[in-house]
């Protein structure tokens, strides 16, 4: 495992560890910089590895479906970071993930 990706299963675990704990109204509260709740924020985060990693191996993009409950956001985040991994994306899809997650946490 590269260095980047290092970086990027570091900074998910941190977010994982930030949020995981989360209730449901916990969730639904708004986020720092007002733009939403903050479930909002993490999906949006979500689509943004979604759309990392379809752009990285060519595939089409596709909405991230938002699912009943916010508390599988944390799922649906780790899943998508893997499928960052396991497509082995180069150094700087990497860091536009590790800027995303970043960002999203100081929004949080």
């Amino acid at each position: 495992m590269g260095v980047e990706v290092e970086h990027l299963v570091r900074a998910t675990d941190r977010l994982v560890t930030q949020v995981g704990h989360w209730s449901p109204a916990r969730w639904a509260g708004a986020a720092r910089t007002g733009d939403g709740s903050r479930a909002d924020v993490v999906h949006a985060l979500a689509q943004r590895l979604a759309d990392l990693e379809a752009e990285a191996t060519g595939r089409p993009s596709r909405p991230v479906p938002r699912l009943g409950n916010d508390l599988a956001l944390i799922d649906q985040l780790r899943v998508l970071v893997r499928d960052l991994v396991v497509a082995g994306v180069d150094a700087e899809v990497s860091a536009a993930a590790l800027e995303a997650i970043n960002a999203t946490r100081h929004r949080l």
